[in-house]
């Protein structure tokens, strides 16, 4: 097997850790694969099945009930998932303002779910006092693995791609707002 296939064929743990330290080379070779759509996939996933685990354990501490527990659980994953795809349409869209670019929404879908590798670790956010403050560590981290993405993946400067990835993150961060707002509102309603 050639060094360049086994390149192409990375596991999960090698991918989360090329991805969690912005490897600019990794993201610019992130090619639209059906191995790496399906990795990316899986980080996605993950994000979100870690970014449930912590409202599951805050709605349990909560006292919310079963019902309120299930449908924030999965309110909350869908919510991660469906973000994936709506900021690589955003990002995808504007790039396709900016400058007619060659990626196609597919071509972005593997890099930009790549950068999500920072929320896998979303968990953390149960830790008392610092659930805050660490959420916003990892979207940011998440946003700049995403600008490292859309800068190797669509080869244009970093301003640009700054530009690009900004405009869908602080719809994002609402979009993250609302579903936390609206689990909290199912807690009140069950109690």
């Amino acid at each position: 097997m050639s060094g360049n296939h086994k390149k192409s064929k990375r596991g999960l743990c090698s991918t989360l850790k090329y991805a969690l330290v912005l490897n600019a080379d990794f993201y610019e070779n992130a090619h639209n694969t059906a191995h790496n759509r399906r990795l990316a996939l899986t980080i996605v996933i993950l994000a979100a099945v870690s970014h449930a685990i912590g409202t599951g354990v805050i709605l349990l501490i909560n006292r919310a009930t079963i019902f309120a527990l299930l449908v924030g659980l999965l309110i909350d994953a869908i919510a991660v998932v469906a973000g994936y795809y709506f900021w690589t349409l955003t990002i995808w869209k504007i790039g396709q303002w900016l400058k007619p670019i060659d990626p196609t929404y597919g071509d972005l879908l593997s890099p930009i779910g790549f950068a999500y590798a920072p929320q896998v670790l979303n968990f953390l956010t149960l830790i008392p006092l610092l659930g805050r403050p660490i959420e916003l560590i990892l979207a940011v981290w998440s946003l700049l693995a995403v600008i490292i993405a859309v800068r190797q993946g669509l080869d244009i400067s970093t301003r640009r791609a700054m530009f690009i990835c900004l405009v869908g993150w602080p719809l994002i961060q609402i979009a993250i707002g609302s579903v936390q707002i609206l689990q909290q509102e199912l807690v009140k309603l069950s109690s």
